[in-house]
């Protein structure tokens, strides 16, 4: 359990410093998560593709069944997934979210305990202070 949960934290940390924008980490996210990149190939798929908004992932319910799509324009292609997908995909983006803050949080500590250095002066040993000459 521990193993797997530093793989998922490196995994995390990996993914926030990979990416570059929001939407190439978005995206990252979810391939990593299952969705797969498929192209508009008929008249239909491209008139719901050419309607839907840009870089933002969509809930799709047709014939009783849930689809998430997240239309990516720069490449002309979507990624599609179910709700499986969907759910490994908020899982990951809750992990990152937490790899980030403790990240954050270390770097925090180490700035400050990096201002504690010398606090008191150059000169201050130990309850007295010492002039070098």
């Amino acid at each position: 359990m521990k193993l797997k949960l530093l793989f998922i934290s490196i995994v995390s940390v990996c993914l926030v410093s990979c990416a570059s924008t929001n939407s190439s980490n978005t995206k990252s996210l979810l391939s990593a998560a299952g969705f797969s990149v498929k192209t508009p190939e008929t008249a239909k798929q491209k008139e719901l593709y050419a309607s839907a908004e840009s870089y933002k992932l969509h809930r799709i319910t047709a014939k009783g069944k849930t689809m998430y799509a997240y239309k990516d324009e720069k490449t002309g292609t979507a990624l599609i997934g179910d709700e499986a997908s969907y759910q490994r995909y908020e899982r990951l983006s809750v992990q990152q979210k937490i790899a980030r803050q403790q990240y954050q949080a270390a770097q925090m500590e180490r700035d400050m305990a990096m201002g504690w250095h010398g606090a008191y002066g150059p000169y201050y040993r130990g309850g007295a202070y010492y002039r070098y000459r």
